[in-house]
């Protein structure tokens, strides 16, 4: 119980939006979810750390890949998050605790969350290594997959684990690529002032909406086919927030305030 309260004030610090959708479902599938969602935060504050070189990223993503690959029960990765604590270049809390977070989930799930979580660091740490190099549309793709839509691949492990729901796999990797489109278009400007460009050769912003709309249209899809229950309720938070933005920055706001996040939840919850 201390742990799954630890891990929802370590989401709410790290992201409110998520926050509200984890921590409004059932018991079991909200450690489940949780425990995903911290261990891929963990990953990524590593692959985004603005003080760590590219073969650092990829040695320390590495690193926690074989860890959770060579798990063999969850106390095999109790020794993660003290190793990760006493690197020399500070961590996010949400970081080096990755080792908690991976055994947060019920058992009977977890290895699914590790291998996932091990996948996802191998890839970033290849991405890590080439500076994040997109030339056509399928790099776009495999980065978007990679660090994305294998989230809603996982997912859909998730709803079926929990109460038998089934999904539509090509449209759970749209519901993932679609919301990581929509994080490249908010974020263009501040990745390329680190000397990193998600968009293919030759796209503008114009063919970024367009392939984000398109994978939305499929995230669209995906959520439509949820029964009611938590899976319905949860995914239909990050889609709204996700076409709201995108309206936003094409009428040339910068991100969704506030108040309008606020009053879009307010929206979704009054809608179940």
């Amino acid at each position: 119980m201390e742990l799954r309260q630890d891990a929802l004030e370590i989401l709410k610090q790290t992201s409110r939006t998520f926050y509200i959708p984890i921590s409004g479902l059932p018991q079991g599938l909200q450690e489940a979810v949780a425990s995903a969602y911290l261990c891929m935060r963990a990953i990524d504050e590593i692959e985004d750390h603005p003080l760590l070189d590219n073969s650092v990223k990829a040695k320390l993503l590495r690193t926690i890949s074989m860890k959770l690959q060579a798990a063999v029960d969850r106390s095999s990765l109790e020794d993660l998050s003290p190793a990760l604590k006493s690197h020399p270049s500070p961590l996010p809390e949400v970081t080096w605790r990755i080792g908690e977070w991976a055994v947060l989930a019920p058992a009977t799930i977890a290895p699914r969350i590790w291998d996932a979580t091990a996948a996802m660091a191998d890839r970033m740490a290849h991405w890590s290594e080439t500076n994040w190099k997109i030339h056509t549309e399928a790099d776009l793709d495999r980065y978007t997959f990679g660090v994305a839509g294998a989230v809603g691949l996982l997912l859909s492990d998730l709803w079926a684990w929990y109460d038998g729901t089934q999904t539509n796999r090509t449209h759970a990797i749209g519901f993932g690529r679609g919301l990581q489109a929509v994080n490249i278009l908010r974020n263009h400007m501040e990745d390329r002032s680190r000397g990193v460009d998600f968009f293919p050769d030759g796209w503008n912003k114009d063919q970024m909406y367009a392939y984000a709309r398109r994978n939305l249209f499929l995230a669209d899809a995906y959520t439509q086919a949820l029964p009611l229950g938590p899976a319905l309720d949860f995914c239909k938070i990050p889609l709204t927030l996700a076409y709201a933005t995108l309206d936003a920055l094409a009428h040339g706001e910068e991100k969704l305030s506030r108040s309008a996040v606020m009053a879009l939840l307010a929206q979704v919850s009054a809608g179940k």
